[in-house]
């Protein structure tokens, strides 16, 4: 009996892991390790970009809940303000601040909101920057994309970002800690058809902040690039209709997305991974099996263009067994 058991039980605990991959939300990791760590943030100031609305609306709700101190920073002052009222209507103790910013808008400007950042609160710094904001152009083909395209696109999303970084990370050390979170993408990590400059900008992103990590770990900064896959925003929902988008396509809500960012950043992870099927088993497979990954991605590129063109499921399984592509 015995013999018969064990073979059952390995069976069992096979099937239930592939379950559980093909029903999770992120990557294994980050799901593991359960709730945010209140204590890591609680009276620690945080300075969040894009903060107007999506992920980054809802990543401030989150923090104000755990008890952080708030620097809020888009380009529209009357949503920054939005968004702070409401945050307060839910949480009176809550101290946010507002904070407008553009991040194409230069070194000399960036370096104005840097220092005013540090002096709110009482000059008690920014202990998180939650790198979120970012510019992101409708699925169109590569060879489509402009001179101006790429500079809009970059502007925000590397140069921006990068610069505000090395304006702020100073202060960090001088503090010996401090923390950047940055909202990548999946496409970040795997080909994206459909988001060449948008996928650029990510995979540019990831290499500076990886080398940012390396340099200045010891230091007392931490990084944590965060990846997520589809997210479902009151934006996205709106813009496309139910009767448009095929009930296939499943994504993480936002409020799960802010939820698995703050776990990862409070438990210390150095990258994180959020999305359903198939995007999440794609990562695994262009991360530890590039020749096979790569080679799917291939099989799916001019199909995923097609797709987002009539409006309908870009994140399929029937991309690759679905109808042929377009010449």
């Amino acid at each position: 009996m015995l013999l018969l058991a064990l073979p059952l039980a390995g069976a069992a605990a096979v099937a239930f892991l592939l379950f559980k991959f093909a029903t999770v939300d992120g990557d294994l990791t980050l799901v593991s390790r359960g709730a945010p760590r209140r204590e890591k943030v609680d009276g620690k100031v945080v300075w969040i970009t894009g903060a107007s609305r999506g992920i980054g609306e809802v990543l401030a709700m989150q923090f104000a809940a755990l008890g952080a101190k708030l620097i809020l920073s888009a380009r529209n002052r009357e949503e920054l303000e939005r968004v702070k009222h409401k945050i307060i209507n839910k949480h009176p103790d809550s101290r946010v601040e507002v904070l407008p910013m553009d991040l194409s808008s230069g070194e000399e400007s960036l370096k104005e909101h840097v220092h005013a950042a540090e002096s709110l609160f009482s000059n008690a710094g920014v202990d998180y920057m939650i790198h979120n904001a970012a510019f992101e152009r409708p699925k169109r083909r590569v060879l489509e994309e402009t001179e101006k395209g790429l500079k809009a696109t970059f502007d925000v999303n590397v140069f921006g970002t990068i610069t505000l970084t090395n304006l702020l990370a100073p202060s960090m050390m001088d503090r010996g800690m401090g923390h950047f979170v940055v909202m990548s993408s999946a496409a970040g990590k795997v080909p994206s058809p459909g988001q060449a400059l948008y996928s650029a900008s990510k995979h540019a992103l990831n290499g500076y902040f990886a080398s940012l990590r390396s340099e200045l770990c010891t230091k007392g900064i931490k990084v944590t690039v965060v990846c997520p896959g589809p997210i479902e925003t009151p934006q996205s929902s709106s813009a496309t209709s139910s009767s448009q988008r095929p009930s296939s396509e499943k994504r993480v809500p936002v409020e799960r997305c802010a939820e698995l960012t703050i776990v990862a950043a409070t438990h210390g992870l150095k990258e994180a991974w959020i999305s359903y099927q198939p995007v999440l088993g794609v990562m695994y497979l262009v991360q530890y099996m590039p020749t096979v990954g790569l080679w799917l991605m291939d099989k799916i590129g001019a199909k995923r263009l097609d797709v987002a063109a009539k409006k309908g499921n870009a994140y399929s399984w029937n991309l690759l067994f679905g109808g042929k592509k377009s010449a």
